[in-house]
């Protein structure tokens, strides 16, 4: 039972992304390409490396994202917080290796600033794209990967189905959404700053920090009205919907609790995925690409 990925966006929330594919695994599908933006680029990553879903989930469950994420910029470009800790991690577990030496074709989605586009990256290093797509804007500084000066994919393409479709035309895409509808409340984003709790109560107390989650919010209603566009032009066979929307972009997680709400999402789209592969799919494709 083959299909394609495309995981979306969402920070924290995408440690959902490992429960999904943890289950498509164990209930006999075969991804055989990954499209990804932003988180769902790092996730997306690893498993076209190789690793098993188990194993990363193994690998991110062992790992202290609040140090990860919580970094201070210093002189890594302008962004609120720094990136060397993500930086470090990829790099110790994914190498210098580029899209070539991966093993089934995978899609990075990010947003360059200088064209004001959407850019798919396929070639080059790999973990110099996934910091591309994940720099959220005002968050992390923005990667100078030439000619671009990319941002976080989800500006434009929170859950890239369009770009998963194009890897392998004739398989079904299976997206992964980490937003919530409109009309559900959510945690958008709860930024924190690295320190001793003291300064860190202080900073959090400030109007341009108040200000700033603020405008967080006004952006997560934007992502979820573009997520829902998104979503109805570019038509996936299936969408899976994580229960995530208490967990906000940055949160300190549990890594297998969350994966377990992609587990249960998965499970209970089983019906639409076998029918996503079924035979009467797979002739209705291929009329309409005719």
């Amino acid at each position: 039972m083959d299909i394609t990925l495309a995981l979306g966006g969402g920070g924290s929330r995408g440690a959902a992304h490992i429960g999904v594919l943890c289950a498509l695994a164990r209930n006999g599908f075969r991804i055989r390409a990954v499209a990804g933006t932003s988180i769902g680029s790092v996730v997306g990553a690893f498993y076209a490396f190789g690793y098993t879903p188990d194993e990363i989930e193994s690998l991110f469950a062992s790992v202290d994202f609040s140090r990860l994420l919580y970094g201070w910029p210093l002189s890594e470009g302008p962004g609120l917080l720094g990136i060397r800790g993500i930086t470090d991690f990829l790099r110790t577990h994914l190498g210098n290796r580029n899209f070539d030496d991966l093993q089934i074709p995978f899609a990075v989605v990010a947003v360059d600033l200088n064209s004001r586009r959407e850019i798919i990256l396929r070639e080059g290093r790999v973990v110099d794209a996934i910091l591309g797509s994940i720099a959220i804007p005002g968050i992390f500084p923005p990667k100078e990967y030439e000619p671009y000066r990319l941002v976080d994919g989800g500006t434009l393409n929170p859950v890239p189905v369009n770009v998963a479709r194009a890897l392998l035309p004739n398989l079904p895409v299976v997206a992964v959404n980490l937003n919530p509808p409109l009309d559900q409340p959510s945690t958008p984003l709860n930024l924190q700053f690295p320190g001793p709790k003291t300064f860190v109560e202080q900073i959090s107390r400030l109007n341009l920090t108040q200000a700033f989650q603020i405008f967080g919010e006004a952006v997560d209603i934007g992502q979820r009205e573009l997520t829902e566009l998104r979503l109805e032009i570019d038509k996936p066979a299936v969408i899976i919907s994580p229960l995530v929307s208490d967990i906000g972009l940055l949160d300190a997680i549990d890594v297998n609790k969350i994966a377990s709400r992609g587990e249960i999402a998965t499970l209970e789209a089983l019906p639409a995925l076998k029918h996503a592969v079924s035979w009467r799919a797979r002739l209705m494709r291929s009329l309409l690409r005719r």
